[in-house]
C-alpha cells in the first residue's frame, strides 16, 4: 500500500493514471494523497501524528516526491515489497566528503559513514516507522532550533543516535537516469530543468547592493569584479568607507563583526529612494558571495514583481514551536520592489545594528504574512561544503564563502554560463524551485 506526496499535474506526466489498474493487480488498497511539498518539508514531524491516524490501518508506506520528481508507479511498488513490516527508512543515500558547517560537523571523525535521502529522487518511510516517530513527536516536542539542511536533520531524527533506522539506499531510487542507472532500472528520476517560465528579466530591471568593509576592499572586491560585476547592468558596493577607487558608499553605519541588520535596511532605503536607478528586483548579497547572473535572470521569470516576493535558500528558527523562515543572506537575498515597500511601510526594523539582518528580515516578513520562497539554487556555503551527488542534478546560482579556495576558479566551474554539471550537459533552461 502506499500513500504519496505530489503535485496532480506531474502525476499525470508520471503515468499515474496506471494507477487503479496497478493496485487491482497486486490486490492493494491505494490511497494517495495531495499535499504542496513546501508546506510539508518544513513542519514534516508535525505532521507525522496526522499520517499515523490518517493512514496507519490501511497504508503500509508513506512515499515522499518533490514537484519534479517523476515516479514508475509498478516499479516503486515492486521496490516496497521487498521490505517486510518493521521500521524502514529508504532513499538514494547521499553522504559528505567532509564534514561541513552546514551539518554542523556531524560525524567528524568519518562523515561519510552517515547517510542522508536526496529529496529530489523520493523517499519512503514504513508505516511502522511513522507510528513510532509519531508517538516521539508527542512525547519529545521539537527543540526550538535551527534548520538548515532539512535532508540531513530528518535522517539524524529518524536515526536518534543509534536508536533508530539508518537509512538504506535504493539503487531504483534515481535523480539522474545515466549510465550507472538507466532507465530500465530507476523507479524515479528527477527533471532538472524547465521552461515554462516566462522569458528571463531584463538585466536592467535588476540593481544589486553588496555588503562590504574596508578590511575586505583588496581581496574580495576584485573577486566580484573579475567574475560576475560584468553580468550586472546596476551595483553599488556599501562599506564603512567610502573609496573612490572601487567606488563604495558609505552609508554611514559603523561596521560590525556580526549581524549587519543597520547596513542591511539602510540598503534598503536607498534602493527606494531616488539615489539608486529605479528597479523591480534588489539582490542583496555579501562581498563573497559568488553568483551568476544569468540564471538568476531565468529564475526571476518565474515571479511577478508587481506582488511581494522574498527569495533565497530558506532556513528555519525555531520551526517545530511557531517559528519563523528566513533568507539566509550568503547565498543572496532577493526581493521584489513591492516586498521591500511593504517592509519599509510596516515599520519593522533592526533592534540593533548588529542584530542578524537576515533573521529579523524573516521575522518581519513573517508578522507581514508574506512567504519566504526556498530555491535550492541558492547556497550559504562553497561548493565543497554539498554532497557531490546532490549538486550534479542542479544549475546553481550562488556559493558563498572564500575559505580554502579559489573562488575565481569555482565561479568558472560552477557559475558561469556554460558551466554545468557532466550529466546535465547539453539541457537549456534552467530549474524552477517554485
Amino acid at each position: 500500500t502506499l500513500s504519496t506526496v505530489k503535485s496532480d499535474t506531474v502525476l499525470e506526466k508520471s503515468g499515474w493514471k496506471y494507477f487503479k489498474t496497478v493496485h487491482k493487480m497486486c490486490g492493494f488498497h491505494i490511497k494517495i494523497t495531495f499535499r504542496p511539498i513546501a508546506a510539508i518539508l518544513t513542519q514534516i514531524f508535525k505532521i507525522v501524528p496526522r499520517f499515523s491516524e490518517n493512514y496507519g490501518h490501511n497504508s503500509s508506506w508513506i512515499f515522499f516526491l518533490e514537484e519534479e520528481t517523476s515516479v514508475n508507479v509498478p516499479k516503486i511498488v515492486h521496490i516496497l515489497r521487498r521490505f517486510p513490516k518493521e521500521q524502514w527508512f529508504l532513499g538514494k543515500a547521499l553522504h559528505d566528503e567532509e564534514a561541513t558547517i552546514i551539518h554542523h560537523y556531524a560525524f567528524s571523525d568519518d562523515p561519510k559513514a552517515f547517510m542522508y535521502p536526496d529529496f529530489a529522487a523520493g523517499w519512503a518511510l514504513s508505516m511502522t516507522l511513522v507510528k513510532r516517530l509519531a508517538k516521539k513527536v508527542k512525547d519529545e516536542p521539537l527543540k526550538s532550533d535551527f534548520t538548515i539542511d532539512l535532508k540531513h536533520e530528518i535522517a539524524l531524527y529518524i536515526f536518534e543516535d543509534g536508536n533508530g533506522p539508518a537509512l538504506i539506499p535504493v539503487q531504483e531510487l534515481c535523480t539522474v537516469a545515466d549510465s550507472s542507472n538507466n532507465e530500465e532500472i530507476c523507479a524515479t528520476t528527477h527533471t532538472a530543468f524547465s521552461s515554462s517560465c516566462v522569458k528571463p528579466v531584463d538585466k536592467n530591471d535588476i540593481f544589486f547592493g553588496v555588503k562590504t568593509c574596508r578590511k575586505f576592499h583588496k581581496d574580495r572586491i576584485p573577486v566580484v569584479k573579475k567574475t560576475w560585476e560584468k553580468d550586472s547592468a546596476f551595483i553599488e558596493y556599501y562599506s564603512d568607507y567610502a573609496d573612490s577607487s572601487i567606488p563604495t558608499v558609505n552609508l554611514g553605519v559603523p561596521n560590525t563583526e556580526r549581524g549587519h541588520c543597520g547596513k542591511t535596511f539602510s540598503i534598503l532605503e536607498r534602493y527606494v529612494s531616488n539615489a539608486v536607478p529605479e528597479t523591480k528586483w534588489l539582490v542583496i548579497v555579501d562581498d563573497d558571495t559568488l553568483i551568476s547572473v544569468p540564471r538568476l535572470q531565468k529564475l526571476l521569470g518565474c515571479y511577478n514583481p508587481n506582488e511581494p516576493v522574498f527569495l533565497g535558500e530558506r532556513y528555519g528558527y525555531g520551526l517545530g514551536t511557531g517559528g519563523y523562515s528566513y533568507i539566509t543572506g550568503g547565498g543572496g537575498m532577493v526581493f521584489s520592489r513591492q516586498a521591500v515597500l511593504k517592509l519599509l511601510e510596516s515599520g519593522c526594523r533592526c533592534y540593533s545594528n548588529d542584530a542578524p539582518d537576515d533573521m529579523v528580515l524573516g521575522m518581519c516578513f513573517s508578522a507581514l504574512g508574506i512567504p519566504v520562497t526556498h530555491s535550492s539554487l541558492f547556497h550559504q556555503a562553497r561548493p565543497e561544503d554539498y554532497s557531490k551527488d546532490y549538486l550534479s542534478h542542479q544549475i546553481p546560482i550562488s556559493f558563498h564563502k572564500h575559505w580554502n579556495i579559489d573562488p575565481v576558479s569555482v565561479y568558472h566551474k560552477w557559475l558561469k554560463e556554460d558551466s554545468y554539471p557532466e550529466n546535465v550537459q547539453g539541457h537549456k533552461g534552467i530549474r524552477e524551485d517554485l
